[in-house]
């Protein structure tokens, strides 16, 4: 049995849930999620807890049946909490910029980037080197993240261009300049 598949999921107060064969549409504060699930996979509500159940343990129902469980969560997280990804920009001049409802991006090009954010995506800038992107769908919160650092992302040498909030670059050694050099 999945580990987390057959983990319950509770709905808290406030999320509407409704299954429809297998369609699942989650309301709540922050919105409306729906999405349709593989039809192998039983997704069932007993008042405030919903199960994901598999027909057989083979390989492909196996693997079908964690994903369904995370899927119906994080839909039923975002719609409750919501997610969050943070972005800082490291590098001299590099900074961002909020214009009405885009996302005005400096990184060291001749021209200024201009990115308006999809439906559903609230982008705000704390700081001109903090980017934070803000929803309701897990997925699209990351693709957004996702295309922001895009733009430019962290070198290894010197450790410029956008990076997650936390994230760890692996900076690497210059050239020496006399390494290469045998008299």
């Amino acid at each position: 049995m999945s580990r987390i598949g057959r983990l319950p999921i509770t709905v808290p107060a406030g999320v509407d849930v409704t299954i429809d064969a297998n369609r699942v549409t989650v309301s709540g504060a922050r919105g409306t999620l729906e999405r349709t699930l593989p039809a192998v996979i039983t997704v069932r509500r007993d008042g405030d807890v919903i199960s994901v159940e598999r027909p057989t343990d083979a390989t492909p129902h196996r693997a079908l049946h964690g994903l369904t469980r995370t899927l119906v969560n994080n839909m039923v997280q975002g719609v409750s909490a919501g997610f969050t990804r943070e972005l800082e920009l490291v590098g001299v001049g590099f900074r961002a910029a909020k214009q009405g409802n885009d996302l005005v991006l400096t990184l060291g090009y001749s021209h200024p980037i201009r990115y308006t954010p999809p439906e559903g995506i609230t982008i705000e800038v704390p700081t001109p080197t903090a980017i934070s992107v803000s929803g309701a769908d897990k997925e699209v919160v990351g693709q957004v993240a996702a295309k922001i650092r895009s733009f430019r992302k962290p070198e290894p040498y010197k450790g410029k261009g956008v990076l997650y909030r936390g994230e760890r670059l692996r900076r690497k050694a210059g050239k020496s300049g006399k390494a290469g050099k045998a008299r």
